[in-house]
């Protein structure tokens, strides 16, 4: 053996470590739902809702009333136009109220009939239902839809995508156009729209708007409800065995099997189900009824409507699935039953507390002043002594004119033996404006002790023959 030979290293080849590990995903994908169309009684009364609310929401802007607009929050002057009312801050009571409002009716609505709102009347809803609709009219049905997104991409495809995508962008922004026109007058707003002269916030609202509608309606869809709404987390508390929710009939339905329409399901022992899954194929959020009720659960009816229809097909009888109550499922209530037990004492006193606040409200409202007055002491003048050896007081009043007409007002004091206005008590305040008036009132010397005295302005409308007052203080100075 050489040196050369001996100086060379034997390599060995080293055999890789086979890797047995399994990697386990900790959560299961979001598979994407393709709900199927449905006709029937509870999705006639959904796209009845679909139209109240989108006819209101928008047509309002664009309705008039008298010379502005009818709804108009106007966050620049700071008042809020609701047809003949003209709020102010100063009115946040009555914004508040309709808050409570709105939470007691949605824990009436809850105890009574569980997810109503989101089933009828939420704007995710509402606007998954149009975009589907159009999807629908641009894409086909459930199956072609599937077929379509599982093909390979191709010019038919990318038109056809590329216009629900249009339709879809077109409808948002119109939608984000509306919203801004309940703060902006919606005719000044299409006008700056059609200058391209439209204000930075104005902009940027209309598209955030119209993002939000594209984003959740378009794409995030059931994930809104199943993770991101909170009414589905607190919902159970509201829940209790007599609530009316969808329903599968469990003693009926199964076992379940399919079978064909002359058989017997006697003779094979089958319950009424057919397994035929249409019930989770129109599911907008691709639960299945039939195991139980589940949180994702909206309360739209639509598997009702489907599992009716194969009733129908099968000759069956109706109500497989459909609002029932816990109680009654367990004990094979009848209707009249199932009515008698909702009215409760939970929901009579739900039903009380929200007639009391409405009751509240419009009896304030119709109570309502037609103006409103601040009192404040001039801090720039304290309490001196005049020609004449009479005592002067400066006041500062702001009248808040809380009509659309032009109001004239006048002022007077009262309190203390002879005191008096002595500068100009009369104050003409435009159509839902604010104005400051100053006011000089004197008091002979010796007509009071010194110290502070409560004293009290009347404020007349002459026009409206109503009057209002506010209490302050007079101060006498020491010698």
């Amino acid at each position: 053996m050489t040196n050369k030979d001996s100086s060379e290293k034997k390599i060995i080849p080293i055999t890789p470590i086979e890797d047995d590990r399994e990697t386990i995903a900790m959560y299961a994908p979001e598979k994407k739902i393709y709900p199927r169309s449905v006709s029937g009684y509870f999705s006639n009364i959904r796209w009845i809702m679909v139209w109240v609310t989108q006819i209101i929401f928008y047509g309002l802007p664009w309705l008039e009333w008298g010379q502005r607009q009818a709804v108009l929050f106007d966050l620049g002057t700071r008042r809020f136009y609701i047809f003949g009312l003209v709020l102010y801050p100063q009115d946040l009571i009555y914004f508040a109220s309709l808050l409570i409002i709105s939470a007691f009716s949605l824990f009436l609505f809850t105890a009574v009939a569980g997810r109503l709102w989101c089933g009828y009347s939420c704007p995710q809803t509402v606007y998954t239902e149009i975009f589907l609709w159009i999807e629908k009219q641009v894409c086909g049905d459930r199956s072609a839809h599937i077929r379509s997104d599982a093909e390979s991409w191709s010019f038919k495809k990318i038109s056809r995508k590329g216009l629900k995508h249009f339709l879809w962008i077109s409808f948002s922004l119109y939608t984000g156009f509306t919203f801004v026109g309940y703060f902006t007058p919606i005719k000044e707003l299409s006008t700056e729209i059609y200058q391209l002269n439209l204000g930075a916030w104005e902009v940027f609202w209309v598209f955030f708007y119209g993002l939000a509608t594209y984003g959740n309606a378009g794409f995030l869809r059931e994930q809104i409800c199943k993770h991101m709404c909170p009414y589905a987390r607190f919902q159970s508390a509201m829940f209790d065995k007599d609530t009316l929710v969808v329903a599968y009939d469990q003693a009926r339905g199964d076992p379940r099997g399919a079978r064909s329409r002359k058989a017997d399901p006697v003779l094979l022992n089958l319950g009424s189900c057919v397994d035929c899954n249409l019930c989770v194929q129109v599911c907008p959020t691709g639960i299945d009824i039939r195991n139980g009720l589940q949180y994702e659960c909206i309360g739209c009816g639509a598997c009702a409507d489907v599992c009716d229809t194969v009733m129908d097909k099968m000759g069956y009888e109706r109500g497989l699935i459909k609002y029932a109550t816990e109680n009654s499922m367990l004990g094979g209530w009848s209707k009249q039953q199932i009515w008698k037990r909702i009215f409760r004492p939970r929901v009579l006193i739900y039903t009380g507390l929200l007639a009391l606040i409405v009751g509240g409200l419009i009896y304030s409202l119709n109570d309502r002043k037609p103006f409103k007055v601040d009192v404040v002491r001039d801090r720039g003048v304290m309490a001196r002594v005049v020609e004449g050896g009479k005592i002067e007081n400066v006041y500062r009043l702001q009248i808040m004119n809380a009509t659309e007409q032009i109001q004239h007002y006048s002022v007077t004091v009262s309190g203390l033996d002879g005191l008096e206005v002595v500068s100009d008590n009369h104050l003409e305040v435009g159509p839902a404006e604010s104005r400051w008036m100053v006011l000089r009132a004197l008091l002979p010397a010796d007509a009071a002790e010194p110290g502070s005295h409560k004293i009290k302005f009347r404020i007349f409308s002459i026009d409206m023959e109503d009057h209002d007052s506010e209490k302050s203080t007079f101060i006498v100075p020491r010698n």
